[in-house]
């Protein structure tokens, strides 16, 4: 997934998405170097359901900046540098932390009430980032990957979520994605752009 807007040059890295970025991948790296049958890092990062008897508080942070593979860091980091350093330069470093890290735990929660099996990634967060972004620039162009043409970013989130909540519903065992975390994570995306919308006074076109 990739945004255009004319008019303006690729855009520069905010701090808080660097360093969000640099995290991820060194703990990426951590999982990689370390992940055999003496350290089992991802093991201890990744969030079990909480029926699970594996469950620990902690897991609901942990599986957010964990990733299972290379191209799933490397997608979700793209994503949020393309969609996060937006957000950032219109909310400012403190408050963008602040809607990452709830939208990461509202997915989290929602996945661990709703999943079967252990799940990790920052998709959730991401999501979350994505439907801020469709609320504040509707009339962005997205092109998705696999399909050629632009498509809005207000149609685009309805796209994405019907995805979801269908996968959700009647993916099978074989489906490795966290359906629940991405939904629970563009909910409260909405919620908290709504609500700072409120004050703020601010959506662009």
């Amino acid at each position: 997934m990739s945004f255009n807007s004319s008019g303006n040059s690729f855009q520069k890295t905010t701090p808080i998405v660097l360093n969000l970025i640099i995290i991820n991948v060194l703990i990426y790296l951590c999982q990689f170097l370390f992940d055999g049958d003496s350290y089992r890092i991802t093991e201890k990062l990744v969030l079990f359901p909480f029926s699970s008897p594996e469950f620990k508080p902690y897991q609901l942070v942990s599986n957010m900046f964990a990733h299972g593979g290379l191209m799933h860091i490397a997608f979700n980091m793209f994503t949020l540098y393309t969609f996060g350093v937006w957000l950032e330069r219109v909310w400012g470093p403190k408050k963008f932390l602040i809607f990452y890290l709830v939208c990461g735990l509202a997915a989290s929660v929602a996945q661990g009430m709703l999943s079967n099996g252990p799940s990790l990634g920052a998709s959730g967060a991401i999501m979350g980032l994505f439907a801020a972004f469709a609320y504040l620039f509707p009339n962005a162009e997205l092109m998705m990957l696999f399909f050629p043409m632009p498509i809005k970013a207000k149609y685009m989130v309805f796209i994405m979520a019907g995805i979801d909540l269908f996968g959700g519903i009647h993916g099978g065992s074989s489906d490795n994605i966290g359906h629940y975390a991405h939904l629970g994570g563009m909910v409260m995306g909405f919620i908290l752009v709504l609500i700072w919308n409120k004050t703020d006074r601010k959506t662009f076109y």
